[in-house]
């Protein structure tokens, strides 16, 4: 299944009277054009000043990737409690906002929308799965329709200030095949497409009917063809 889009089998061409299929889209670099959980987080510190001490956490953390921790949601979780520790939810809710508009405004890939769209009016079940986080990723799915997301959880005290530990895994590589799989049993026999762009995705794609890796680089569609997974460049 190696080769353009125009390999993988369009939303719309189903047999009549099957059911509608679903679709699982990974949301940075595959809908948008760049990650948007670091510009979500730093563009918040950057817009409240009283916090940019927080900045100098950048030193630990740097230290620990330097020294070898490799868990990506264990560094997640180190990055929003020291950006974002404390802060009430109606202020970052306010923030989140603003900045979910502007993605969905100035960020989305056009061919990522084009295929979105042809999913959402074949009738099928969209899915937006992400690693990044539950504060702001279900406001993205809502402003383009999406009713079911799946993206990493982060806890919040009883006073409504983010405490910034994970509530679930982080939806990344191999959890995302996890979730994928507990899809393919909510949904048995049903037609299952999934996008992303990166070897982190790898994993969930190799498991559906219609994979699709786009916008990705050399050694990524390398290992996509050695799986029989198409790719595609989204404008």
């Amino acid at each position: 299944m190696t080769g353009s889009q125009e390999s993988v089998e369009p939303a719309g061409s189903r047999a009549a009277g099957a059911s509608p299929a679903v679709a699982v889209f990974d949301l940075d670099g595959t809908l948008t054009y760049r990650d948007t959980f670091v510009p979500w987080l730093l563009g918040f510190v950057a817009h409240h000043p009283s916090r940019w001490w927080r900045l100098l956490a950048f030193l630990p953390i740097g230290i620990a990737i330097v020294c070898g921790v490799r868990d990506r949601g264990r560094l997640k979780s180190w990055v929003l409690r020291a950006f974002a520790g404390g802060v009430d939810s109606a202020v970052l809710d306010h923030w989140s906002a603003a900045q979910v508009q502007q993605v969905v405004e100035t960020q989305l890939r056009a061919g990522a929308v084009a295929t979105l769209r042809a999913h959402q009016a074949a009738g099928d079940h969209v899915i937006l799965l992400s690693a990044s986080v539950d504060a702001y990723v279900p406001r993205i799915g809502s402003l383009l329709g999406i009713t079911e997301v799946i993206c990493t959880g982060v806890r919040w005290h009883e006073d409504g200030r983010l405490d910034g530990r994970l509530t679930t895994a982080n939806r990344q590589g191999e959890e995302k095949a996890v979730v994928l799989r507990a899809l393919r049993e909510r949904f048995p026999g049903r037609d299952f497409a999934a996008y992303g762009n990166t070897t982190g995705d790898l994993p969930h794609l190799r498991l559906v009917e219609r994979p699709l890796l786009v916008n990705s680089n050399a050694s990524a569609k390398r290992q996509a063809a050695a799986l029989g997974i198409a790719t595609d460049e989204w404008p």
